[in-house]
Order: C-alpha cells, then sequence, then structure tokens
C-alpha cells in the first residue's frame, strides 16, 4: 500500500491554480474514487486512464485507489489532469519513481496515446510562476509550452514513452499504440494570398481617416451608411493598420485563445491583432462569455488587444449591447457563476455598422425608404445613449460614385499607414509613461484636465457644447482623447483649435456647424 503526489494545473478563466494530484491505494474492495469537485470530462478520467495504463502494459493496481485533487474547494475541468492522474497512482503502487516537482498536462486515451489539450500555454505559464520549471505535456502540445520563457518543457506522444522516461521496472514490455495519431493538423493553416488593404477602399476618404485616427488612439468607431458603401469593408481593414502586438500582448491574446481553442495547439505567440465579428444573433454569454460551470470567455475577451466588429448593430439585441458598456470602459469582464467566477481581459476596439433605417434607404430625400418614422425610431433605439456615448468617432459613410469605383486601388496602402499609426503610437506611450497608459483611449478625465489640460480658448465650444446638453463629461473627455490623437498623427506637441474642431466632428456634433463655415 502507499502514497505519491504529483502535479498539474487547474484554470479559472484564465489564471491557472497549482493543484496537487494526490494517489492513496488501501486493502479494500477494488475501486477508483476522484476527489475535489471534478466536473463531467474531469470525472470520466477514471476510466480513461484505467484503460490506457492496461494498454500500455502497465494496469492500476486491483485495490481501492483515492485520487484527491487539492486545493479541494477549487472547481475543476476537463481531461487535463489525466497523466497526473496515471502517474501519481503507478507512483503508489511503486511502479515509478518519483518525479518530484514535475507538472504533468495531458489527456490519455484508451490506447496509450498522450492528446493535446487546450490552455497549455496560460496552465504552463502558472506553474512557471509557481516556481515548477519541468513540464510535462503531450507532443502536440509540445511547441505552445515552449513559448513560456523559464519552462523546461518534456513531451511525449504516449505513456510508454512517459512511464520509460520515470524509471518503469519492465520498460522493454510496454506497448506503444498501434498507430500514433496528431491530434493537430498536418500543418499550419496558410498565409491568405490577399490580405486585407486599405488599398482596396474606393474613395471614402473620410471613412480611411477615421479608421486612421482609430487605429492611432485606440478609439471605438461607428459607421453609418446605406448597404454597399463599404462599412464592412473598413472594418474589416482596421486590424492592417494597426501595430503588432508587443511581448505582454501576445503573451495575453495567445493564452486567451489557447484556452479557447479546439483545433490545432498555438506554434508561435500571436503578432496581428485579433478580429472578432460575432453575427447579430449572438446571446450575451457568446458576447461576454459564460455558459455552465467554469465560464468560457467570449467574443470581447478573444478580441482582447483587437477589434470587436459589430455588423448590423442594430440587429443585436439591446440588453447584448448595452452588456458592452461596463468592458468598454474597465478593459476586462467579470462573470460570476454559482460554481466560480472568472476574469478575462477584454480591452478592445469596437467598430460598429449599421444602415440608415431597417430597408437601408433612407438616404438623400428618402423616396425610396418603406420604412415607418416608428420603425426607424425603434431601429436605431437599439443603440442607447450611455452605448454611443462612448463611441469616440461616429460618421456617415456616403454611396460610392462611380468615379470613385474606377480609381479603386490607386488608395494609400495599409503598410504606409501603418508607419503613421505607429508614430503617433510611440509618441502617446511617451507622454503617457509616467501615467502607465499606453494610447489616448486609456487617459481619464483627471488626466486630461490635469497635466493635459489645454488653454480655456481651445476647449470653449466644448463648453458650450456642455452647457447646451449637446456633450456630456464623459463626451467632453472622449472628443479630448481624439485631439491629441490628431495633435499626434500631425507630430504636433499639443492639440490646436483645428485638432479639437475636427474630433468634435467626428463626434457627430460639430458637423452641421462646420458645414456651414
Amino acid at each position: 500500500m502507499g502514497f505519491a503526489r504529483t502535479y498539474s494545473v487547474a484554470l479559472v478563466g484564465i489564471t491557472g491554480h497549482l493543484v496537487e494530484v494526490e494517489a492513496d491505494i488501501s486493502a479494500a474492495l477494488p475501486g477508483f474514487v476522484l476527489l475535489g469537485l471534478p466536473d463531467t470530462a474531469l470525472s470520466e478520467s477514471k476510466d480513461r486512464v484505467r484503460s490506457g495504463a492496461k494498454n500500455t502494459g502497465l494496469p492500476l493496481p486491483q485495490r481501492k485507489l483515492t485520487v484527491n485533487l487539492t486545493p479541494a474547494t477549487l472547481p475543476k475541468r476537463g481531461s487535463g489532469f489525466d497523466l497526473a492522474m496515471v502517474v501519481a497512482a503507478l507512483q503508489a503502487e511503486g511502479e515509478l519513481e518519483p518525479s518530484g516537482s514535475t507538472v504533468f498536462l495531458g489527456e490519455v486515451g484508451l490506447d496509450g496515446s498522450l492528446r493535446a489539450i487546450p490552455g497549455v500555454l496560460p496552465a504552463v505559464k502558472a506553474a512557471v510562476d509557481a516556481g515548477h520549471h519541468r513540464v510535462v505535456v503531450p507532443a502536440d502540445n509540445a511547441e505552445e509550452a515552449a513559448l513560456v520563457m523559464g519552462a523546461e518543457v518534456s513531451s511525449f506522444g504516449c505513456l510508454a514513452e512517459v512511464f520509460t522516461a520515470f524509471g518503469a521496472k519492465e520498460a522493454g514490455k510496454l506497448r506503444h499504440p498501434a498507430q500514433s495519431r496528431s491530434t493537430a493538423n498536418p500543418k499550419d493553416t496558410p498565409e491568405q494570398a490577399l490580405r486585407p488593404d486599405m488599398a482596396d477602399i474606393a474613395g471614402q476618404s473620410e471613412g480611411r481617416l477615421a479608421l486612421e485616427i482609430a487605429a492611432a488612439g485606440g478609439h471605438h468607431i461607428l459607421f453609418n451608411g446605406p448597404p454597399g458603401s463599404g462599412k464592412t469593408m473598413l472594418a474589416e481593414r482596421l486590424t492592417s493598420i494597426l501595430p503588432q502586438l508587443d511581448d505582454e500582448a501576445a503573451m495575453q491574446v495567445t493564452a486567451l485563445h489557447s484556452l479557447c481553442s479546439t483545433g490545432s495547439p498555438r506554434k508561435e505567440l500571436i503578432r496581428t491583432p485579433p478580429f472578432e465579428a460575432p453575427h447579430h444573433t449572438a446571446s450575451s454569454p457568446a458576447i461576454l462569455g459564460g455558459g455552465s460551470g467554469i465560464p468560457r470567455p467570449g467574443s470581447v475577451s478573444k478580441a482582447h488587444r483587437g477589434v470587436l466588429f459589430l455588423d448590423e448593430a442594430p440587429e443585436f439585441r439591446r440588453q447584448v449591447l448595452d452588456s458592452l458598456r461596463q468592458p468598454l470602459e474597465s478593459g476586462q469582464v467579470v462573470i460570476d457563476r454559482a460554481v466560480a467566477s472568472a476574469t478575462y481581459p477584454a480591452r478592445f476596439q469596437l467598430v460598429m455598422a449599421s444602415n440608415p433605417c431597417p430597408c437601408g434607404m433612407n438616404v438623400g430625400r428618402g423616396l425610396d425608404c418603406t420604412c415607418t418614422s416608428r420603425e426607424r425610431r425603434s431601429y436605431f433605439g437599439k443603440l442607447s445613449g450611455p452605448l454611443l456615448d462612448r463611441i469616440d468617432l461616429q460618421l456617415t459613410v456616403p454611396k460610392v460614385t462611380a468615379a470613385e469605383l474606377a480609381g479603386a486601388g490607386s488608395n494609400e496602402s495599409s503598410e504606409s499607414i501603418r508607419q503613421r499609426v505607429t508614430a503617433a503610437r510611440l509618441a502617446q506611450a511617451e507622454r503617457l509613461r509616467a501615467f502607465g497608459l499606453l494610447t489616448n483611449a486609456d487617459t481619464n478625465g483627471k488626466i486630461l484636465r490635469g497635466p493635459l489640460r489645454l488653454d480655456a480658448h481651445l476647449t470653449g465650444e466644448l463648453s458650450s457644447a456642455i452647457d447646451r446638453g449637446n456633450l456630456t463629461a464623459r463626451g467632453f473627455d472622449r472628443v479630448l482623447r481624439t485631439a491629441w490623437t490628431l495633435a499626434d498623427l500631425d507630430g504636433a506637441s499639443n492639440p490646436t483649435k483645428d485638432h479639437i474642431d475636427l474630433a468634435l466632428y467626428f463626434r457627430d456634433l460639430g458637423k452641421e456647424k462646420l458645414e456651414h463655415q
């Protein structure tokens, strides 16, 4: 009779917690008891590991086996504990040598093969942060696990290889799976031959400028216009002019996508800002995250450090749209469930597109529009005032003329625009370093009305808009953020009156005034 201990990692949200996997063998009726708040997939591990060990040639003892996952109060899910459980059980029987502080991650197949699991990157990072640097993972997860600095990764394709590495007494008699099949795709997804580029857009000079401002300062944007005017095309090209992610952001984004992955494990850090475009029928849990048991990340977290695009935004349920207000301000989403509470990062740029009315024909004199005034009010009523108040740039996208369409392809490329955006980002990062911020969109009123306060003669029009009730205090700050971004794009040390007027114009408040000047 014996006792042994191995280690694994439980993920609650994107945060990993080190778990001690204790195995005890006692002289009682044969059985397998699993303790420690396992979910359904984890409870099924008992049958997986028993069959996997038997088919490898080193069966689990035919006595009472008790496996405890500590801390017992921490919810645990998934099949990633399989490998740690089978190794602990055989160490308790004396068939394997002690593994010390090694962390085991992996799913066991009935034939003894090791299969890749999602969330390896945050799990390995949690193990290293806890001081456990040696990690054993399935072969398909090896490259993803190696992305974590300080991790000593050992990868194996089956239980026979693991047992041999940890001192199985009769290693020569162990059986390997008849056919070791990789659970990953045989090759990486090839890069698209034609990536979206700003040069593809016909006309839309205002839309292109607004997109450049949004990219430079991290601002949210709303496109409103008739069908076929290019709203979706503009939105899909925002990531093409955003700077590549730095090491910290790339690690966060890759960890999130590793947790959500059901396909190939990651082989390198994600450097391109992600782009998420959920369908308008998506539910609140799909957008924010949720589900039964431990909450899963939603679209707002998958779009972290990238773009969340809501096409046909008024077609989304109002409850879903209004649920975005909190993560837009805080940059994270907290999901509480009876089983556990999870916090996911959600610092994204929101891009919304809408038609002028349900039929989309309420442009110009609106003679072709078939919508009633009540239908139009109901349509735009989905976009609440508090949500729109958080959108820095709001503009109308007109129809493309034949002349503009003929000149498509002659516009400035994404690469050229990205250079200006990167220069503007560097300028604001330098200015905001003292406050621990990176972009103008992250600044708050305390900073804008304190160390970055502008002269009263520059902000007089904004103050008047507040007194007239046309601008809120939040809107005041957001206009100033946009003005600072315009100054950074122009290489100016401070915003000018022209920068503030243009920022107010894109706020959809000063257009009528400017158009009549």
